[in-house]
C-alpha cells in the first residue's frame, strides 16, 4: 500500500501528537492480528499438526491455500461491507469474527473443519486488513505524514515476532499441545481487538477521501485496493477489476503471481524445514523471532527505494533478496546461516506489494487505480492459493529443504520479470 497523496501537516499541540501516535500503535494491531497470528503464525504449528494428525506437507499447506481463499474471497466483500457498515465497524467485526475463527481451530482436528476454519480466519483477516488499512491512510493524510500506514503494516511482524517467542517452547516435545497453541493465538487476537477498539474510531473527517488513493496491491503488506468502485466523478460506477491493466503490465503481473506463489511457502513451512534439521527449540524461537523484528523495521529501510528507484526496480531488489535469503537456507542449514535467511526474508517480503501499487499508481489513470488493483489482488491470490500446496508435493518428495528451492527459484524468476519492465506513462 503507498501513502495517499501529501497534505499539509496540520498543527497539533504536543499531546495531541503523541495521542495520534499511540493511535496508530494500537490500531496497527489489526496487522498483528489478521497477519502475523492468523496468517503467518500457521507455520509454527505445522510440524506439530503434522506428526499428530498423520498430515503430509501438501496436506499441510493446502490449509495456507484455504486461507489465502478465504483472504480473497474477504477482499472483494471488503468494500461493500465497508461502504455498508463503516469502515471503522468492518474493522471492528473482522478483529472480533478473527479471533474466534482461530479458536475454533482449537477445537477441532477434523481436516475438513479445519479447511473452513483457516479459510474463514483469511476472509475475517481481509475485513481487518483492508478497513484498517483505509483508517491508517486517513490518518496519514490528516497529519500530513505516511507513518500512521507505516506503523499499520508493522504490526504484521510483530504478530510473528510474538508468536515465534511463545509458540516453540509451547509445543517442544509436546506436539499434543497445538490445540494450546491455536487457543493462544486466539486469545492474542482477542486482546488486540480490546486494545485496537477505540483506536479504529474514524477521527478524522479532514481525510475523509483518502481511501480514494489509499489502494494497495492486495498482498501481505498492502490495504487491497479492493474498497472502492466509484470514480471520484459524481458517484458515477467504475469496473470492480481492470483486467486491462493487469495485461497491459504483464510483466508486473507475472512477478507478483510468482512472488504470491514463492513467498508464502517460505513462512509456511520454514518451522518444517527446522525441524527436518533438528533445530532446538532456541533456535526456532529465535529465528521466527528475528524474522519478525525484520518485518516491523522494513518500511523503514524500504522507504526511500521505494520513493527514488526507477521503474521496477525496488521490486526487483526485493525478490531477489527474498531468493536470495531462501537460496543461503539450502546451501546450509547452520543456525547462524539460518537466522540471516530468516532475516533478510523478513527485511524483504512485505515490501513488494508497496512496490506493486507504485507501478500501478505510475501506470494507470488515477480514476482507475481502485478497479486495477482489486485485478491486481486476484493475481496475487491466485499464486498464493497455488504455491503452498505445490510446495508441499516437492516437500512430500524431496523433504522439506524443496520448499526454500520453489521460494528462490519463483522469486527469481520475478526479479528476472521486473527487470524488464520498462517505465509506462498513463495511457
Amino acid at each position: 500500500m503507498t501513502p495517499p497523496a501529501a497534505r499539509a501537516p496540520a498543527t497539533l499541540p504536543e499531546h495531541g501528537r503523541a495521542s495520534g501516535w499511540l493511535r496508530s500503535v494500537r490500531l496497527a494491531l489489526g496487522t498483528t492480528a489478521a497477519l502475523g497470528l492468523a496468517r503467518f503464525a500457521y507455520g509454527l504449528l505445522v510440524p506439530a499438526m503434522r506428526d499428530e494428525l498423520g498430515w503430509s506437507l501438501a496436506k499441510a499447506g493446502t490449509l495456507t491455500t484455504a486461507n489465502s481463499l478465504g483472504y480473497l474471497v474477504g477482499a472483494l466483500a471488503a468494500g461493500p461491507l465497508a461502504r455498508r457498515l463503516s469502515e471503522t465497524a468492518a474493522f471492528r467485526l473482522g478483529m472480533v469474527l478473527t479471533a474466534a475463527a482461530l479458536a475454533a481451530n482449537a477445537a477441532t482436528s477434523s481436516y475438513p473443519v479445519l479447511l473452513l476454519t483457516r479459510a474463514a480466519a483469511g476472509v475475517f483477516g481481509a475485513l481487518v486488513f483492508i478497513a484498517g488499512g483505509v483508517l491508517a491512510s486517513r490518518a496519514a493524510a490528516s497529519r500530513g505524514s505516511a507513518l500512521p500506514v507505516s506503523i499499520y503494516f508493522a504490526g504484521a511482524g510483530l504478530g510473528i515476532a510474538v508468536s515465534g517467542t511463545v509458540i516453540p517452547p509451547l509445543l517442544s516435545h509436546h506436539p499434543g499441545r497445538w490445540p494450546l497453541a491455536w487457543a493462544g493465538l486466539a486469545a492474542g487476537a482477542g486482546l488486540a481487538a480490546v486494545f485496537s477498539w477505540t483506536a479504529a474510531a474514524d477521527g478524522t473527517k479532514a481525510g475523509a477521501r483518502a481511501h480514494e488513493d489509499a489502494g494497495g496491491a492486495g498482498g501481505p503488506g498492502s490495504a487491497g485496493g479492493v474498497g472502492s468502485v466509484g470514480d471520484g466523478a459524481g458517484g458515477v460506477a467504475a469496473p470492480l477489476a481492470d483486467w486491462h491493466a493487469v495485461v497491459r503490465l504483464w510483466r508486473v503481473s507475472l512477478a507478483y503471481v510468482l512472488f504470491a506463489g514463492g513467498y508464502i511457502a517460505y513462512i509456511t513451512f520454514l518451522s518444517a524445514y527446522l525441524a527436518a534439521h533438528h533445530a532446538s527449540v532456541t533456535q526456532v524461537a529465535v529465528t521466527w523471532a528475528a524474522l519478525g523484528v525484520a518485518a516491523i523495521v522494513e518500511p523503514v529501510l524500504w522507504s526511500r527505494p521505494l520513493r527514488a528507484w526507477p521503474g521496477a526496480r525496488a521490486l526487483a531488489a526485493a525478490l531477489a533478496g527474498i531468493s536470495a535469503a531462501a537460496a543461503i537456507a539450502i546451501v546450509s542449514a547452520d543456525p547462524g546461516v539460518v537466522l540471516v535467511s530468516a532475516i533478510g526474508y523478513g527485511v524483504s517480503f512485505l515490501v513488494v506489494p508497496a512496490a506493486i501499487t507504485r507501478l500501478v499508481h505510475a501506470a494507470v489513470p488515477r480514476s482507475n487505480w481502485t478497479a486495477a488493483l482489486a485485478a491486481f489482488t486476484v493475481v496475487f491470490a491466485v499464486g498464493q492459493m497455488v504455491g503452498p500446496y505445490l510446495a508441499g508435493v516437492l516437500a512430500d518428495s524431496y523433504g522439506a529443504g524443496a520448499t526454500l528451492v520453489w521460494t528462490a527459484g519463483l522469486c527469481a524468476a520475478g526479479a528476472v520479470a521486473s527487470l524488464t519492465v520498462r517505465s509506462a506513462g498513463k495511457p
